[in-house]
Parts: C-alpha cells; structure tokens; sequence
C-alpha cells in the first residue's frame, strides 16, 4: 500500500495505546457511492508499532466528505467547498441561504458537510453563484425573513458582485464590437484597444477645472482631438478607440457602453423633455493607466478646447477634414491628423 506522509507528531496512539510518533498518511482508496465507482484520497492516522492504519472522529468526517466530492465531481456537480465559496462570496450564513432559496433552514449545512444535492438543486446553487442579479431579487423577497443587519450585509456584498459582473460584460461586449477594425491601424490609430485609458482618459477631463460643462457630446470630441492629436505627434492614438462621424461630430463606437463603465463619473441629468449626460469628478485623483506623455497632449486638447461650450466645439469639430472627408456615419481615418486644427 503507498503511503503518503503528511506529517508525524509524538502522541498517545489510540491504536497501540503507547505513546510515540504516530504518522497522519494518504492513502488512495477505491469505494461505490451511489452505485458508481469512485477514488479518492483518504487521510489516516499510522501505527509503526502495530503496522495499522485507523481515524478519528475528525478524519471519519473529513474522509466521509472527500468521498462524496469525488462523486459529486464525477458527476458534474458542486462540491462541499463550492458551495462553501458561494456563500462566502456574499458573506451569507448557511441557515439565511436556505431561506433565501426556500429550502429547509439546515439544507446548505447538509450539503456543505454529509449530504449530496440533486441536480435541481445544483442548478439553482450555480445560477446563484453566476448571477448575483437573481441573488439580489430573491434577497428582496427574502427581506422580512432577515434581520435588518444581515439583509444589508448581504445587499452591499451582492450590489459590489453585481458592478463587478456588469463591468466585465460591458468590457467584453465593447471588445467583441472592436474585433472587426484591428487590422486596420488608420481606424484605431495604431495601437491596441484599451478601456483603462478610455476610462482615465473620461476621469481626466471630468476632474479638470479648466473644462467647462462637461457633457457627453462635448467629451466625445474632447477624446476624439486628443487620440488624434496623439497619432499626429506620436504616431499612436492613447485609447485605440475608432469613432464614427455622427451629426454632432466624431463619437467612438460603442460610446454609451463605454460611459456605463465602472469608474466613468457619469451623471444622468433631467433636462426636461430628454435627459442629459454630465461629467464630473471631483476630489484629488489618480490616473494609473495614462503616461505623462499622454497627459500632456490632454492638457493641450483642454487649453485649445476645454472653455468652448458643446455648440462652439461641434462646429469647430464640422471644420475638420476629418470630418469634412468622411461620409455620413462612416469610421472616421487617421490619417486626417496631420491636418489636425489644434
């Protein structure tokens, strides 16, 4: 039998009932559960003296719980300590998951220690742990059912999940959208997609003092005028987004899931008839992912631009060749950055 040693300490052997050095071992065991053949890896205690392996309480526990996430593995399910880390995801007790879930109050402790869940179960645990939405709603209906501290705890900590996910999913759906013109280095200004800058670059502008009423349609043109004033004098755009040429001037494409992103200081604002989107940020700031080369053409774009009001700078936008070159809603070329204004 191969024996793998983990540790050896001196103690009273329950099996000899001497006291010595006594090894915990693993050993690769072979058992039926649920009429399937399963291996797995048991722990034991080693008796030198009587050349004989046995467990206690703990071991038996532990090795009871090995055994079944080896089949619940085998089987495509969650094991014990997957369902350990969904809750610790959301901070969340056992008891008050059985709750939120309308199962019996001692079913998530079942599953977590001796008891194998069906696969209806199964499903509904890894929809709990993929989509911290659902979470959220059934949170909502679960409410008079928690006490007040426990539902916010596990409200805040659902809430951070849920930005996380929506953050990534806006990511990838922008990515996926920018796919199509990496071949092409006159559209995305020769250099890689990156939504960090994209991201610092927005943050940058709505900290500056310097800008005046920052609202989307002008901040569209502010980014525009800075990646290309960056092609211009670097050869390579800051963000490598690729804009289009809309009525109001150059807007990059995928712009309203680029403003949701985390970290945007976005502000939805009531104009009356339609709403507006305002840009702000206020507070001492950091801007990780933007060099000092490209805050200096930044600081350009807003000493030639930043006081001009939105009217004043898609008109002066309508003056580039850029734009004057461009077809209706057509992606708008890097190569008119030479002739740039600014």
């Amino acid at each position: 039998m191969d024996l793998k040693i983990i540790k050896s300490e001196k103690r009273l052997c329950t099996c000899c009932m001497e006291e010595h050095e006594v090894q915990t071992v693993i050993v690769r065991e072979k058992a039926t559960f649920k009429g399937k053949k399963i291996t797995y890896e048991a722990s034991y205690l080693y008796c030198d003296m009587a050349d004989e392996l046995y467990m206690d309480e703990q071991q038996m526990q532990e090795n009871d719980i090995t055994l079944k996430d080896a089949y619940r593995k085998s089987e495509g399910l969650l094991t014990s300590s997957d369902i350990s880390a969904i809750r610790a995801k959301f901070g969340i007790s056992q008891s008050d998951l059985s709750i939120l879930l309308g199962w019996g109050q001692k079913t998530i402790t079942r599953y977590e220690s001796h008891q194998v869940q069906d696969k209806a179960h199964d499903t509904i645990l890894k929809k709990i742990d993929q989509d911290p939405e659902w979470f959220l709603l059934l949170l909502n209906d679960s409410k008079e059912n928690l006490s007040a501290g426990s539902y916010q705890k596990y409200l805040n900590a659902a809430v951070v999940l849920y930005e996380k996910d929506r953050d990534a999913y806006l990511r990838k759906a922008i990515e996926a959208d920018y796919a199509r013109f990496q071949t092409n280095k006159l559209f995305h200004g020769n250099v890689n997609l990156s939504l960090d800058k994209a991201v610092d670059m927005i943050r940058y502008f709505a900290a500056y003092p310097r800008i005046n009423a920052l609202f989307k349609v002008k901040l569209m043109k502010l980014m525009w005028y800075a990646d290309a004033l960056s092609y211009k004098l670097r050869g390579f755009a800051i963000t490598g987004l690729v804009y289009r040429a809309l009525p109001m001037g150059a807007v990059p494409i995928g712009h309203n899931f680029i403003i949701d992103l985390k970290d945007v200081p976005c502000e939805e604002v009531d104009m009356g008839e339609t709403n507006a989107y305002h840009f702000s940020l206020k507070g001492v700031n950091s801007f990780p992912f933007l060099t000092d080369d490209d805050k200096n053409i930044l600081d350009t774009v807003i000493e030639k631009l930043g006081k001009m009001n939105t009217d004043e700078i898609v008109k002066f936008m309508h003056k580039e060749q850029a734009y004057i070159e461009t077809a209706p809603r057509d992606v708008i070329s890097f190569k008119y950055a030479e002739n740039l204004q600014i």
